[in-house]
């Protein structure tokens, strides 16, 4: 009893110091947030489900299985911060996770529909997309308290992800043969990956936030919706390849402007 008394009035700066840090950084409590982390394994399943619907040839599937992952990896960040469960094991749980749906998945899907028959080029273009994603997510994780919160740097792997999947999907969708457009998809799948590590400034509409809102916006979103589900895979290519032209537009206007100063 009289060395724990010890230690707890001991007043050397170390004592101190360890026990404010315990308190102020919870490391005494052992233990993951449950909600946020639903929602990032749901997106790993996604992600995973996409691969094997692939490998069984079930093509619509998986590109509506990187999508699912898309909107469930939107989701977790914001249920992480309205219940205020931010925490280091779920940015990494996240990384992960993003790593499998929007780096592997894409890329094997993309391979197992088009690229399997151009050989050793398919299976390149390929490694190129899931190289670049994980660089993407590496270089994302290393900037991401020293970036501007408007704009992604390079294309979001989410984005990359997304065009792959709703290229594939589009196609199979209607009844086209992979190995017609096989190098169309590998110049695509490569040039995602490539723009996901480029210097290409894509913006990340962070500054809206989700609140009360004109009856016109919502509206606007029924309208959109309604667009959306008039044919799925052709909208939501259509809005993948507006959203990276916008960006590359952006950037080669921005070079252009110190020239006309």
């Amino acid at each position: 009893m009289q060395d724990n008394d010890k230690i707890k009035t001991s007043d050397t700066p170390e004592t101190f110091e360890v026990v404010e840090a315990e308190h102020r950084t919870g490391a005494r409590h052992k233990g993951v947030y449950l909600l946020p982390n639903l929602f990032t394994t749901g997106a790993l399943f996604a992600g995973f489900y996409a691969i094997v619907s692939a490998m069984n040839g079930m093509f619509e599937n998986a590109a509506l299985g990187i999508i699912v992952a898309g909107i469930l990896d939107g989701m977790d960040g914001g249920v992480a911060r309205l219940t205020n469960t931010q925490s280091k094991f779920g940015a990494e749980y996240d990384s992960l996770s993003d790593c499998v749906a929007f780096g592997v998945a894409p890329g094997l899907v993309a391979y197992s529909w088009a690229l399997s028959g151009l050989g050793k080029f398919g299976w390149v273009a390929a490694f190129i997309y899931v190289a670049c994603a994980a660089l993407r997510l590496a270089r994302f994780n290393v900037q991401a308290e020293s970036t501007d919160k408007r704009f992604f740097i390079g294309l979001p792997s989410p984005t990359g992800a997304g065009l792959v999947a709703t290229m594939v999907w589009l196609g199979a969708s209607r009844g086209v043969e992979g190995a017609d457009v096989s190098w169309i998809v590998a110049l695509m799948v490569a040039g995602a990956g490539l723009l996901m590590v480029s210097s290409v400034k894509y913006h990340s509409f962070k500054e809206f936030h989700i609140g009360r809102v004109p009856f016109k916006v919502l509206l606007g979103v029924i309208i959109a919706f309604a667009i959306v589900f008039l044919d799925p895979p052709l909208v939501l290519l259509s809005v993948a390849v507006i959203y990276v032209v916008a960006g590359l537009v952006m950037s080669l206007w921005n070079l252009r402007k110190p020239a006309n100063i």
